[in-house]
């Protein structure tokens, strides 16, 4: 079959160049030999323009939507899923107050300022289960604390009072490459945007926003479809390795023509690009054993919970036995009673 990316990437190599550098080098011979043979299928594959690279893998995803090399490209993406323009300002570390999250599943974090003020915290994560409603709005509360504290502290030295007006909207915004149950209950949407409202109408502004994607639903819906909006071509770019699909993208997106020369281009870069790769497998690796000990606790839980409700089944029937019992020894001393008489 015919390399049809190549036809728009002449960079791209072919199978053979890649594996004759890697073997080439001791030291990438021993990375690329290390994997199992699927991954190195993989490997070879989005190399060589067979299929698309997974844009969700962290390391990938930050080097071509890095804000600081390429700001224009998560600054469209997020102003087409916020429905109004953002700008950033900065990419602000995430490990300060930041509620962690062991074992969450977690594949990317980024956190950014925009020019506004306002923060962004972008998630993406494998497993949706991993990442219920409770555990988003600890991460939106989270973040919300960090704005106080920053304006607070700005505000402090600039010698100016206090004013809670000058905290702006936090954004949380979750990526899902496998949605939770609750989300894929609907099965027709696939953007979910939080709303504040008040039974009376009050209209009160309370800064906490949440963004759900669920990219496995998207892909289920736009199955024989084509792409008809920017937002939807930014959700297919994330989601697809398929080359029919970046192809699409490139003839009626022409922005995403750039990108995908940016990832064929690292992939030139052997060295880096089996790092980068490797350690994707590494966090793949941890995170599955992390969600099959979390799978292992939760059926342990629903275990326990059987028990103690057999346990509390068993003590009610244990009671209505003595109840029966007392009755009928009762009804055997009356009985005993009449014959005496």
């Amino acid at each position: 079959m015919a390399n049809r990316l190549k036809d728009y990437f002449p960079l791209i190599r072919e199978r053979k160049e890649v594996l004759e550098e890697s073997d080439a080098s001791v030291g990438l011979r021993t990375i690329f030999y290390s994997w199992e043979q699927e991954q190195r299928e993989e490997f070879l594959d989005f190399c060589t323009g067979v299929k698309g690279v997974k844009i969700l893998y962290d390391s990938f995803f930050k080097e071509i939507m890095n804000p600081e090399y390429a700001p224009g490209r998560l600054n469209q993406f997020l102003s087409l899923l916020i429905g109004e323009k953002v700008t950033i300002k900065q990419v602000i570390p995430n490990d300060s107050t930041r509620i962690a999250a062991e074992g969450s599943l977690l594949i990317t974090d980024i956190v950014v300022e925009f020019e506004d003020g306002a923060l962004a915290d972008i998630e993406i994560q494998k497993i949706g289960y991993a990442f219920p409603g409770e555990r988003s709005a600890c991460y939106s509360a989270d973040l919300l604390l960090r704005q106080y504290k920053r304006v607070r502290e700005k505000q402090r030295g600039q010698k100016v009072k206090f004013s809670y007006k000058n905290i702006k909207n936090v954004y949380t915004i979750v990526i899902f490459e496998k949605s939770p149950m609750e989300i894929r209950m609907l099965e027709n949407r696939y953007i979910h945007k939080s709303f504040w409202g008040f039974d009376t109408g009050l209209k009160m502004n309370l800064l906490q926003n949440f963004i759900f994607i669920a990219l496995d639903i998207f892909r289920k819906n736009m199955e024989n479809k084509t792409v008809e909006n920017e937002l939807d071509a930014w959700l297919m770019f994330f989601a697809s390795e398929e080359p029919e699909r970046i192809i699409e993208l490139i003839e009626s997106y022409p922005g995403f023509r750039e990108i995908y020369r940016d990832i064929y281009e690292i992939c030139l870069n052997m060295e880096k690009v089996m790092g980068m790769y490797s350690k994707e497998l590494q966090e793949l690796d941890r995170n599955t054993v992390q969600y099959m000990i979390d799978e292992m606790q939760e059926t342990i839980d629903a275990q326990k919970q059987a028990l103690n409700e057999q346990s509390e089944t068993i003590k009610s029937q244990a009671q209505i036995i003595s109840e029966q019992k007392r009755q009928y020894e009762e009804l055997l001393r009356r009985v005993e009673k009449l014959e005496e008489k």
